[in-house]
């Protein structure tokens, strides 16, 4: 047998705290995809797992799915969590593969359509004016991730959903609790059945959101994923309360993470920030590179259904492979000069929302709030500077900034 080659630098993968300090994470993925682009990686607490950094090897592994599907093992977790997982019996999309992910994808995917979008996009305009007034009103300084950032993508999202607004506040800290499961301030306990309580606090939501809709129909999402059936065959309660949980969670928190990220973005770049400022037609290029800057979603994992080869490196059926999004958009090979910031960056194939048929539901509707909360901030953004040091969320999945104090005038 091959002998498997684990390079150290791949433990970062497998250490939350990695993604919390950008510059030592990208000297580790720099050297990864230059000298062990397909590296084994196999730390104490997690079950092992072939680690994939390069741009091109990334986008195979997602256009075959057949060969590597997404059940049972989506996302990284440790070994605990795993099992936490499959015994809850968490169904979300990103838990599904075909014929199955096709046939539950399709009861959301109106909500998302070009059209659909262009009657939402006057609300979501309203909603970035409403918010950047909030940050006028907290200014001359504030946290911009926990007070602005969060809040624009939340609303969107719970209002697509039909969440009542008094509800808000309870989903974001149970979505903080559940990507920030390996975050000293997010986290809700250390063992494993602290942390389950938010999973299963979210359930319990949607359950009584699931039973409400069934009885008296609505408008919403929330509503058509209750009232869903495939093959005349109404949703299971399992997966019912998986949809809205994907929806209600990665809905805001991805958005939100790109918000602050591209803030700190624009900040560290203050030549982009001018040149985007000075040219909002730019602003629809900009919104993808902020994307690939912040790369929220910052892996995704995959099963091996048979043997295969992975850039001449034998993968066995059965053994995980873990896709670095965060990697793949900073490939040299990809993208001219990947470490600066460009607000006119065409062509970006970066793959932040992944690739075929698992390519992000929500991409177009991100995209939108991105473009239209930084459309109607930048015009009024007269001065903004750091007010003190960002910090990033601890994670193995999706994060980004969870404080970036800022000064700024805005009119």
């Amino acid at each position: 047998m091959t002998a498997r080659i684990m390079d150290e630098a791949a433990k970062v993968f497998a250490t939350p705290t990695a993604y919390t300090d950008e510059r030592k994470l990208h000297e580790a993925l720099t050297h990864l995809r230059a000298n062990a682009p397909v590296s084994w990686v196999d730390v104490p607490g997690y079950r092992p797992f072939w680690a994939i950094t390069k741009h091109a090897d990334v986008m195979d592994i997602e256009r075959d799915n057949t060969l590597f599907t997404n059940w049972p093992r989506p996302v990284l977790t440790t070994a605990e969590g795993d099992e936490q997982q499959q015994a809850l019996g968490v169904r979300t999309l990103i838990h599904m593969d075909d014929p199955q992910h096709r046939d539950v994808r399709k009861i959301g995917a109106d909500w998302f359509r070009p059209k659909a979008m262009r009657d939402l996009q006057i609300r979501v305009d309203e909603l970035a004016r409403i918010h950047v007034d909030k940050m006028a009103e907290l200014g001359p300084e504030c946290d911009f991730a926990q007070q602005v950032a969060v809040n624009f993508p939340l609303y969107v999202i719970m209002s697509l959903l039909g969440i009542p607004e008094a509800d808000f506040g309870l989903m974001l800290k149970l979505t903080q609790e559940l990507f920030g499961s390996d975050d000293e301030e997010f986290k809700r306990g250390t063992s494993t059945e602290e942390q389950s309580a938010s999973l299963l606090e979210m359930f319990e939501y949607f359950t009584a959101l699931t039973a409400s809709r069934r009885e008296n129909p609505t408008d919403d999402l929330a509503s058509a994923i209750a009232n869903a059936k495939i093959n005349g065959e109404p949703l299971s309660d399992i997966d019912t309360m998986s949809y809205d949980l994907i929806v209600a969670a990665a809905g805001h928190d991805t958005t939100s993470a790109t918000i602050s990220g591209g803030m700190l973005a624009l900040i560290e770049h203050p030549d982009q920030h001018e040149r985007l400022r000075a040219d909002l037609g730019l602003m629809p290029l900009a919104t993808e590179e902020m994307i690939r800057w912040v790369t929220p979603v910052k892996a995704f994992m995959r099963t091996a259904q048979r043997d295969t080869t992975v850039r001449g490196v034998p993968i066995a059926a059965g053994e995980s492979v873990l896709l670095s999004y965060v990697s793949a958009n900073r490939d040299e090979e990809v993208f001219d000069d990947p470490f600066r910031l460009d607000v006119s960056r065409d062509p970006n194939k970066h793959i932040a929302f992944g690739y075929g048929v698992h390519f992000c539901l929500g991409a177009a509707l991100a995209r939108m709030e991105i473009n239209s909360f930084f459309t109607e901030l930048l015009p009024r953004l007269r001065s903004v500077e750091l007010a003190g040091d960002p910090e990033f969320v601890a994670t193995t999945f999706v994060g980004g900034p969870k404080h970036l104090p800022i000064r700024y005038r805005l009119t």
